[in-house]
């Protein structure tokens, strides 16, 4: 071969190896997760401690992401984070996450991540007159961490919906208020709030206390188990950083797997991190609680979007919950 030859092919060689390089993108060097306070949120605590989103990542052949993990409140600052790129994953509750997800078809295209667990919300209220949605005057309030688009208020819109025929007639009586001022409120017994619509730790806090008693329970609503809080991401995050969230899953994954296996040691890190003053035993029965499951699968999702559909608050339901989600959880048996 004359050297002009070799030259020419030596040139060919190099520029496709060049061109082959600059057609693979390098995952991100940095993680930001966002999440906010509660027990729902214990499988990124266990990740975060015990290093498991790190781990996965060097399974799967990538430099671990340097992780930055921040507390923000509300699913609003959330979203503004996100789609403004100070944020790579937020956690909302799963009916906020659908309004955003609808909102964003078109521009930042938010999609869901994994779910971060199973958990029934309690309706709890301190009237002893109330024993069903029924009995609800309009002397009585009921508390809401917001009112109409959070997740209790459209749980509630969703249990009226099947009691009335009416989704919104319990909708004046609603109240937007924090958890942990709902709580003391309506434990007090001195205040306008007779009813509180809560999460864990908050609702069995409240009916230990033997002051307030249940009135509806939200996987009755919903015919069963259904997701509350999920994590969630731009769809141009996802798609540039397949490996990182597959490790990100994984770990959660794991983290979901060592929480039912060492409910004590989860209770420990939970109390460490969040600071909390509640007794280890409570939290301990909390995590053990047998409607309270710890999963990345996603359950209930498409009921939720359809109720969400049917009464104008998203334009168009998904045809799938997996249109929702990025496609590595479409091979687990959601719903």
């Amino acid at each position: 071969m004359k050297i002009e030859q070799f030259l020419h092919v030596g040139a060919l060689a190099f520029g496709f190896v060049v061109a082959s390089l600059q057609g693979v993108r390098a995952e991100t060097a940095q993680l930001r997760i966002a999440q906010q306070f509660g027990i729902a949120y214990l499988p990124l605590i266990v990740a975060s401690e015990r290093g498991l989103i790190e781990d996965e990542a060097k399974a799967l052949g990538i430099s671990p992401p340097k992780i930055e993990w921040l507390r923000l409140s509300g699913a609003a600052s959330m979203n503004e984070a996100l789609i403004s790129g100070g944020l790579d994953f937020a956690t909302a509750g799963i009916t906020p996450m659908i309004l955003t997800w609808d909102k964003t078809r078109t521009t930042a295209k938010i999609i869901g991540v994994a779910a971060l667990g199973s958990m029934a919300n309690i309706l709890t209220t301190n009237n002893p007159n109330i024993k069903t949605l029924a009995d609800f005057t309009e002397k009585d309030r009921i508390a809401l961490p917001s009112v109409k688009v959070g997740f209790q208020p459209i749980v509630l819109q969703m249990a009226a919906d099947k009691a009335f025929g009416k989704y919104d007639k319990l909708d004046e009586l609603t109240v937007s208020m924090p958890h942990p001022d709902a709580t003391a409120q309506i434990l007090s017994g001195r205040s306008e709030i007779t009813a509180h619509f809560t999460s864990p730790p908050f609702s069995q806090q409240q009916l230990a206390s033997g002051k307030v008693h249940e009135v509806l329970n939200s996987y009755d609503v919903l015919g069963g188990p259904h997701t509350f809080n999920v994590v969630y991401a731009t769809t141009k995050f996802v798609n540039d950083n397949p490996k990182t969230i597959q490790a990100f899953v994984r770990g959660l994954d794991r983290a979901n797997d060592w929480i039912k296996a060492n409910p004590k040691e989860a209770t420990a890190l939970y109390i460490k991190a969040e600071n909390s003053k509640l007794a280890p035993d409570f939290v301990e029965s909390i995590i053990r609680d047998k409607n309270i499951n710890f999963t990345t699968i996603p359950e209930g999702a498409q009921k939720f979007a359809d109720f969400e559909a049917k009464v104008g608050l998203i334009k168009q339901a998904p045809a799938s919950w997996r249109d929702l989600f990025w496609s590595g959880l479409g091979e687990k048996p959601g719903s």
